[in-house]
Formats: C-alpha cells, structure tokens, sequence
C-alpha cells in the first residue's frame, strides 16, 4: 500500500493529531509534522507495568522511554492536548500474547490503572539524515519501514524477554559511516546502528520480508543499516503474554510535540 503524507509534513503536531483523531490520517507518519520527534507506544494492565518499565530501563536502545502515562490516556510531557488511546493512526490488540485486531480508535480498550509508554522512535532521526543528504528510501517509496525479528536478545524482566527488533534503511557505504555519527548523538531515539551489512550476520534470512512493515529497494553498491527499533516490546509482549495489551501498528506513531532538536536535552534535563 502506497500513501501519501505530502500534505501532512509541514503541519503542526496538534493538527496532525487532530486529523488522525478524526479518521482523516490512518496511514503511517514517517515523515509527518517535519522537524517533531515521534513515539511509539505501549499500554498494559498494572499488574505488568512494573516489570516492563524496568524492561525497557534496562533494554534502552530499543525502549527508550519518553514518557509514562498514568491515571488517564492523557499526556503531559511530549504533547499538551495529547490523547494516547486516540492520536495514533492504527493500534494493535494482543490479547494473551497473540496480535488479533487493529484498530483506529483504542478509546474502549483504555481502563483504571492501565499505564501508557512512549517510547523513542528511529523517525526522529530520519529528519537529521535528510538533512545530511541522506534519502530514505521508505519515505522515497511512500511505504512503511521495514523491520525485523532478529537474533540479538534483549535483557528479560519478568514475563517481558525476546529479540531485538530493528528498523532497516539502505544507503551506501560512505552514508552509512556518516549516519552512524549522526545517531549516536541520539541515544534516546535509539542511538547508533547495531548492524551494518549481511543481515544474515544478525539471524534475517530475507531482506525482501520483513516481519513488520513493507520492502524497500536496496539498490548496487548499498549496504543495509540497522537501527534498535520501538517494535521490540511488540515481541516481548508475545512472549510476556498479558491478558491485553494495547499498542501502536508499526510505523503508526505518536507525533509528540517536542522538536527532535531539543528531544535529547529535554529529556536529560528530565532524568536530573
């Protein structure tokens, strides 16, 4: 599937999240309200919250936690009017481990004492290597990025444990080396690529099918570049099984309203 978020790059977080709230925008965001930092989210039954936010504490490439959502959907720190049951595209329900629907609207999911997580997402990068000359190719292709299970363990917590998963984006070599510098100065959007090259090398035996997401082109002379990706609790939630867990479709994120300019200090100044 094809989409096109060329209206929606220059629009402003609050009125993208209005217009995903209204049904207009259920597509991916990659790309959307240009220059923001985006999420992805995880929502659980108190009785897990717990050991996931020491999970993702101790697992924070892929979970770098933006901010934790308690008492109501609404949040505080990343977006002002936010609403995390209703300002996603498309969530996911798992019930008892297992994906079985998604939805547009998780409104009727949300109950007492449930617990939101936005965690840091590879989109709030992709603005700086745009910036650096960089094409990414998913944007390019108007598709949603791909994304795989790997052989890279995370640290388990309780139930949570299971692959890492990464974001894939193809590039040359010398681009490749150039983004490397750029991310690692970003550790709250999962930092640095964990992999560059054979996927084979990191237990992905075809490129052209990701697990999430859609296939980009690799084209001669590229190498493929992997980033820790905020899927990696949709994995660990397969394995933790909860009763329900509520969260975002790949590539359907939260868009914050915090500049991915100012993301990494805001939120070291919030850790102090």
């Amino acid at each position: 599937m094809k989409f096109d978020i060329s209206p929606y790059i220059d629009r402003k977080p609050t009125e993208v999240r209005r217009l995903i709230r209204e049904g207009v925008i259920d597509f991916p965001t990659s790309g959307m309200s240009r220059g923001y930092a985006q999420a992805n989210l995880v929502i659980l039954p108190p009785a897990y919250a717990a050991d996931f936010e020491e999970y993702a504490k101790l697992n924070p490439f892929p979970c770098p936690i933006l901010e934790i959502v308690r008492g109501t959907p609404e949040t505080h720190d990343m977006a002002e009017d936010g609403n995390i049951v209703t300002d996603v595209p498309r969530y996911r329900i798992y019930e008892d481990g297992v994906f079985t629907q998604e939805i547009t609207d998780a409104t009727d999911y949300w109950q007492d004492g449930y617990v939101g997580f936005l965690i840091g997402c590879s989109f709030s990068f992709e603005e700086a290597l745009m910036k650096a000359g960089i094409e990414i190719r998913h944007i390019a292709q108007g598709r949603n990025v791909p994304m795989y299970k790997t052989n890279l363990p995370t640290q388990k917590v309780g139930p949570f444990e299971g692959p890492t998963v990464c974001s894939m984006r193809p590039m040359t070599p010398e681009q490749a080396e150039l983004a490397y510098q750029i991310t690692e100065q970003m550790p709250n959007v999962h930092g640095a690529p964990i992999h560059i090259g054979d996927p084979s090398i990191i237990g992905i035996e075809d490129i052209d099918q990701p697990d999430y997401g859609q296939a980009v082109t690799i084209r001669d002379g590229e190498v493929a570049v992997f980033w820790p990706c905020g899927v990696t609790p949709q994995a660990a939630i397969e394995q933790a099984k909860p009763p329900i867990v509520i969260t975002h479709a790949p590539g359907h994120m939260f868009i914050t309203d915090i500049p991915n300019s100012e993301l990494n200090d805001y939120l070291e100044a919030k850790k102090k």
